[in-house]
């Protein structure tokens, strides 16, 4: 899984046997360890909202998939799912859940787990 943050836009990236868990398990998470704190970013299924959510509670970032939206999202072509959250002082924060598809550049990371690139096939 891969998150990216950019102001108040979270957008996270999943591999095909991410998606694959998420759907049958439910949950998914991720870390990364550091000297003084482990900061964790997770996906949930979650069955008390219509809209993809996400809160920040105890060094974790997760994102609240509604199963309505998610269960069979790893048997369908649907790329993913966005929303953008009102917040208490005003502002937003747009969230972004998708799957994640190989670069057609060379990378140095392994993508034998990502999605084939749609525009591979042009």
């Amino acid at each position: 899984m891969k998150i990216r943050i950019l102001g108040n836009s979270l957008r996270f990236r999943l591999t095909r046997s991410e998606v694959d868990t998420l759907c049958v398990k439910g949950y998914i998470e991720d870390r990364t360890i550091f000297d003084s704190a482990v900061f964790t970013y997770a996906v949930k299924m979650v069955t008390d909202s219509e809209k993809l959510t996400a809160q920040f509670r105890d060094n974790t970032i997760t994102l609240n998939l509604p199963k309505s939206l998610g269960t069979n999202w790893h048997h369908t072509d649907k790329v993913g799912f966005s929303e953008t959250m009102e917040l208490k002082n005003n502002d937003s924060l747009f969230v972004l859940l998708e799957k994640d598809f190989a670069c057609l550049d060379e990378r140095l990371e392994d993508q034998s787990d990502n999605y084939p690139n749609p525009k591979a096939l042009l």
